[in-house]
């Protein structure tokens, strides 16, 4: 079956929790991953035009040097709306990236984030939402901008023919109540990463989404991610959406 990881890092200078280049190419060939969509976001604080253009200057040095093997998002902070949509353009015409990644400077529903999609729209390229319904205290207060579901729920129906991306289904919190909010918004995806690897959770995400709306990705958790799709009870057809073909139309799109 084909494989697209749709959700990935790299390490770069501002972020230190990714895997250097070379690792996780090898690892991707040693478990038949065929593609990785990577991105290298800035995690902490509210990222400069200078520090994320930074950050995707690095993602683009790796689409070339592993053009067979890495597609690249582009990271903006929102919150510059004129140098990320100029950004965003730059990179998808000119560089080939292949979407957008957004983490947690602002909730996706705040009204600051709506030029970054409408170009996302115009250019049809996908905005991967790092997302999560945390229930942890500590670690709700640290990112207090986080979206949720029904954060990214709000902003697919303002924007309909945006195709959007809940980051990390098993990596968010309550993913039983993410698909429950997300069930009924048919332009959001959700990606399958994430070390959680719940009993019945890909079997759940099916049975409320339906596998043409699930992507598979492993923010870095690569044999978990692989295994959690493997071993669901669930038919080959709907592995192999999963695994390759629900992106692959995604990334088509810019094309139709």
């Amino acid at each position: 079956m084909l494989k697209i990881d749709c959700h990935s890092h790299i390490s770069g200078r501002f972020f230190k929790w990714g895997v250097e280049l070379k690792s996780l190419v090898e690892a991707a060939d040693k478990l038949g991953i065929d593609k990785l969509c990577c991105s290298i976001p800035i995690v902490e604080g509210m990222p400069t035009p200078s520090e994320f253009k930074t950050c995707n200057n690095e993602m683009v040095k790796a689409m070339k040097e592993y053009p067979d093997k890495i597609l690249g998002y582009c990271f903006v902070n929102p919150g510059y709306q004129q140098e990320s949509v100029e950004e965003i353009e730059r990179r998808v015409l000119e560089d080939g990236m292949i979407g957008v990644k957004l983490y947690n400077q602002y909730r996706c529903s705040d009204p600051v984030v709506y030029p970054v999609v409408r170009k996302a729209v115009e250019l049809k390229v996908p905005i991967l939402q790092h997302a999560g319904y945390l229930t942890d205290p500590a670690e709700a207060a640290r990112q207090p901008n986080i979206s949720n579901a029904r954060d990214i729920s709000y902003l697919a129906s303002l924007f309909p023919e945006a195709m959007i991306i809940e980051a990390h289904l098993g990596g968010g919190g309550d993913w039983e109540w993410a698909l429950k909010v997300l069930k009924n918004t048919r332009n959001v995806y959700v990606d399958t990463s994430g070390s959680v690897i719940d009993c019945g959770i890909i079997e759940k995400a099916v049975k409320l989404l339906g596998a043409d709306r699930l992507l598979f990705g492993t923010d870095l958790s690569m044999e978990e991610g692989i295994g959690k799709i493997l071993g669901a009870e669930i038919s080959e057809r709907e592995k192999s959406l999963i695994f390759g073909e629900n992106m692959r139309r995604i990334l088509e799109a810019r094309s139709r």
